[in-house]
């Protein structure tokens, strides 16, 4: 009986959504579509912010965050994966896994604590109007993007460092387009309880507490407008939020439909699942953002006007 290669692991190999080679082009094509348009939105949304000095607020300064954020988070998974399709190989390092995977949950895990410093922004705007300049003031924004910073370092960092106990067998494949934590683990020869209780525990602090502190600031908001004796003064109360509500309702409708879609992890179910999460978000977050914001919109003209400019200048 041979005894189990538990040797160094050098490559693994991401199966990627689909085996059959006459669709990968169409994949490609439509991936590398997806991506371009959601690196163009969000660096327009970004650009938008920082060109407007009306914008140069709280609600807009987590918001460029947010953008900046989305951009990183997909450019995590979809390059690598146009790449294999282009070279028409499926492999990627152990070491350009491990940090595929750590930035992964590193930019996941800061945009649900975004969400949830977004959401009490919008809670102090509209239940403590009179003190929002005072209360939101930017040496909080700075701290609290920092906490948000190092929760996510600190979840990433530890589900990382959790992975290098591990040892590896022969058995590579992952059923995936990208190395998520879930399917790495389960291609470990060694026991990986510690790893999974880990992984669960982190994984409920980063979501559940965030989700109820989401949920508990809007509680208060519909609250407050519910007590607004002005119809219109209720619809603006409900406009200066609702983009955050649909992001957040996008963003964790996908997430939690991918998770309990987990009795398929093993197969490529999965991954297409996933797909919603990873690349489909990040990309409607500008969409809804300026299609649903009337200042983003007037500053997305001026800059596009400012751009018009420039450029009939320089052919003169």
């Amino acid at each position: 009986m041979e005894p189990e290669n538990k040797t160094q692991v050098l490559e693994f190999i991401l199966l990627g959504l689909s085996g059959d080679t006459k669709v990968q082009p169409l994949i490609f094509g439509l991936f590398l579509m997806v991506y371009l348009v959601t690196v163009f939105g969000n660096l327009l949304i970004i650009l938008a912010i920082i060109s407007d000095s009306h914008l140069h607020t709280p609600m807009y300064f987590f918001l460029s965050n947010l953008s900046l954020n989305d951009l990183c988070f997909t450019s995590t998974t979809v390059p690598k994966m146009l790449l294999n399709i282009q070279t028409e190989s499926k492999t990627i390092t152990y070491e350009s896994c491990l940090s595929q995977m750590y930035f992964f949950m590193l930019f996941g895990g800061f945009e649900i604590f975004l969400l949830t410093v977004m959401a009490y922004d919008r809670f102090v705007a509209i239940c403590h109007p009179l003190h929002y300049s005072v209360i939101m003031n930017p040496k909080l924004c700075g701290l609290l993007l920092l906490a948000s910073w190092l929760l996510s370092v600190l979840d990433s960092l530890l589900n990382g460092l959790m992975v290098l106990r591990l040892t590896f067998c022969t058995e590579l494949e992952i059923p995936h387009f990208f190395c998520e934590l879930n399917h790495v683990l389960q291609l470990a020869c060694s026991d990986t309880f510690l790893n999974d209780l880990v992984m669960y525990f982190a994984t409920g602090l980063a979501g559940i507490i965030p989700f109820t502190g989401i949920l508990f600031s809007y509680y208060r908001i519909v609250s407050s407008i519910l007590r607004m004796s002005s119809a219109e003064g209720r619809y603006k109360a409900f406009s200066t939020c609702g983009s955050h509500l649909s992001v957040v309702s996008s963003f964790y409708g996908i997430g939690i439909g991918v998770y309990l879609s987990s009795a398929t992890q093993n197969s490529r179910e999965s991954a297409i699942a996933s797909v919603m999460y990873a690349v489909v978000t990040p990309l409607l977050n500008p969409f809804i953002y300026s299609l649903r914001n009337k200042d983003i919109k007037h500053a997305l003209k001026k800059l596009i006007g400012t751009y018009k400019i420039i450029g009939i200048v320089g052919e003169m």
